[in-house]
């Protein structure tokens, strides 16, 4: 039987470097972040949802006196203050069914390098999967320097979900932090939504946050998987 909930409580994420952890599955992305350029002075960062793109590109943006902006949100208008600083892109995909806005970042891509500044984008997907219709952006991006996060290792998972619980002011035992590495389905997203679920479980039954509840939403979690099927 699935789980019904009914709390939704916000949680503040920590995007400082201290709060990356670094393993072998994002050790050369944490490297080029850090690099003090990069060919062309632009990169692509890519990984699935939750892997840390958002976390740092913030880390990146912190360290050069940079901004961060949504790909999507980007005003024409706006371009040339923004290629004033370092500038992040994010969630560049978002944009294939969108030409206008896709020229608007073409405009901006132009403009910040000429500025003699760096540009960072992000996607889930690495550049060649982004099939944006603009050709001329396109191109510009596949051109760029390509670095990817690779899905977790046990020491990454293991370290996302400690983040995970500690975002939400939580502090569950070891015990439950190692059974689902142990057990549950490796994705980022599926540790950000886990954890989620047993907060608000905990939450709901006024109880501590134990690997027999980590049983239980882990069972329930597969019962909704196997039932969308």
């Amino acid at each position: 039987m699935a789980l019904q909930l009914s709390f939704d409580l916000p949680a503040k994420t920590a995007l400082g470097r201290e709060d990356f952890f670094v393993s072998p599955a994002n050790a050369l992305a944490v490297a080029m972040i850090s690099a003090t350029s990069w060919p062309g002075n632009k990169l692509v960062l890519s990984g699935p949802a939750g892997a840390g793109k958002t976390h740092l590109a913030h880390v990146w943006a912190a360290e050069t006196g940079g901004r961060i902006v949504q790909a999507s949100q980007i005003k024409h208008d706006e371009v040339p203050d923004l290629a004033q600083t370092p500038i992040a892109v994010e969630d560049v995909p978002m944009i294939a069914g969108d030409i206008d806005q896709q020229k608007t970042l073409f405009h901006l891509h132009n403009l910040v390098l000429a500025e003699g500044h760096a540009l960072l984008m992000t996607g889930r997907l690495a550049p060649n999967f982004w099939q944006l219709p603009l050709p001329d952006l396109q191109s510009r991006i596949e051109g760029a320097h390509h670095v990817a996060l690779d899905p977790p290792d046990d020491a990454l998972l293991g370290a996302v979900l400690a983040k995970l619980f500690v975002d939400r002011q939580l502090n569950p035992g070891p015990e439950v932090i190692a059974y689902l590495v142990k057990h549950m389905d490796r994705r980022f997203e599926t540790a950000a939504s886990t954890v989620a679920l047993l907060d608000q479980l905990a939450l709901s039954e006024k109880r501590d946050i134990t690997r027999a509840l980590a049983v239980r939403v882990l069972s329930a979690e597969l019962e909704d998987a196997e039932t969308s099927d």
